[in-house]
């Protein structure tokens, strides 16, 4: 990381840049349709009380990057929570810069500090660029686990059956 480079929480101010962020990553991810949050839902869920999720800040040469979204989940095996990283997103202009890796060292870093017993993500099987960035620093894809969602009317349905 550079020294033009800055990681920082996120504060309630840079709501409208988040949701910008996540939109720019949905349109890589061809899900652009799918970004339903509002920079309220954003406030709320990131900055309200009892908010769970966290998110860092990328800056470069003053100007927004980038940045990681991420909450705790748990490990019965291991007795320690875990570090859950749900997005990390780079803006096209500022890639090629080290930010990525130096948003994931922080979020590593972190977990370490705060006796996490491990730090995940999850990466769509085409996005062949963000595979190979995740292997070179040695992390490895989950094998024999398959994920499941249940959301929308589903979510809903089966809630109240």
């Amino acid at each position: 990381m550079s020294q033009s480079t800055t990681l920082r929480p996120a504060t309630v101010e840079d709501c409208a840049q988040i949701l910008a962020f996540i939109t720019e990553l949905a349109i890589y991810e061809k899900a652009e349709h799918e970004v339903e949050s509002t920079e309220a839902d954003i406030a709320r869920t990131l900055f309200g009380e009892g908010a769970t999720a966290h998110c860092i800040m990328c800056e470069h040469e003053g100007a927004p990057a980038g940045f990681a979204v991420y909450f705790y989940n748990y490990s019965t095996w291991q007795g320690k929570n875990g570090l859950y990283l749900e997005d990390l997103y780079v803006s096209p202009d500022y890639r090629g810069k080290g930010l990525g890796k130096a948003l994931l060292k922080a979020l590593a870093r972190h977990a370490v500090e705060n006796d996490c017993g491990r730090f995940e993500w999850s990466v769509l099987d085409w996005n062949t660029p963000a595979i190979e960035f995740y292997e070179s620093l040695g992390a490895k894809p989950k094998s024999e686990w398959v994920g499941y969602r249940l959301d929308g009317d589903a979510l809903t349905q089966f809630a109240s059956s």
